[in-house]
């Protein structure tokens, strides 16, 4: 069966390449602005399915992953910076603090229609960070794209004093354990000859 990741991210592509599966990537055509009154689990539950669900119409015969994540500091989610401002401001809200970091898994049997959708929580605690730290650390790793303004698989690491959870690939953005079981429950061992 077809394995698909309903993602144009990087990131996710190059987590997913750790399972030496062969699969192909679609972009899914999603709006994924937050509905009124949607808490952080719901939004990446549904965003997650919904992109899924996109891709699922060019596949009538594969298991399609798609995915989505928030960071949420004070019940308040951390989108993508977009620029370099923005990114020194969620990096001196964060100094000192937890993040909360939800993912939504999402895997699709387009042929069957059965649909497995979970949430993958990990937290970070950030360093006490100084002005001049999070303005070097944004000029050389330049995370603009990313929930929170770092990339902990990248200089980013340096920004933590402890992470939390079960996966950290759930922090970079897909979370790997969390899939393979999904994957098995589908018919597909990762670990199979």
């Amino acid at each position: 069966m077809q394995l698909v990741l309903a993602s144009t991210s990087p990131y996710r592509r190059a987590l997913l390449e750790h399972l030496g599966l062969a699969f192909d990537t679609a972009a899914p055509d999603t709006d994924e602005t937050p509905l009124e009154n949607e808490t952080p689990t719901a939004l990446v539950s549904r965003l997650s399915e919904a992109k899924a669900r996109a891709v699922a119409a060019q596949f009538s015969d594969a298991l399609i992953i798609g995915s989505d994540q928030v960071a949420v500091l004070d019940k308040q989610i951390l989108g993508k910076p977009g620029n370099h401002e923005k990114a020194i401001q969620q990096l001196q809200a964060a100094s000192g603090r937890r993040v909360n970091f939800l993912t939504g898994l999402c895997l699709l049997n387009s042929n069957t229609g059965n649909c497995h959708v979970r949430v993958v929580p990990f937290s970070v605690v950030f360093r006490l960070l100084t002005e001049t730290q999070i303005e070097q650390y944004l000029l050389r790793d330049t995370p603009y794209q990313c929930a929170g303004s770092f990339k902990s698989e990248g200089l980013g690491i340096s920004l933590f004093e402890k992470m939390e959870g079960n996966d950290p690939n759930a922090l970079v953005g897909l979370p790997l354990i969390e899939l393979t079981t999904l994957l098995a429950a589908e018919g597909m061992d990762v670990l199979a000859p």
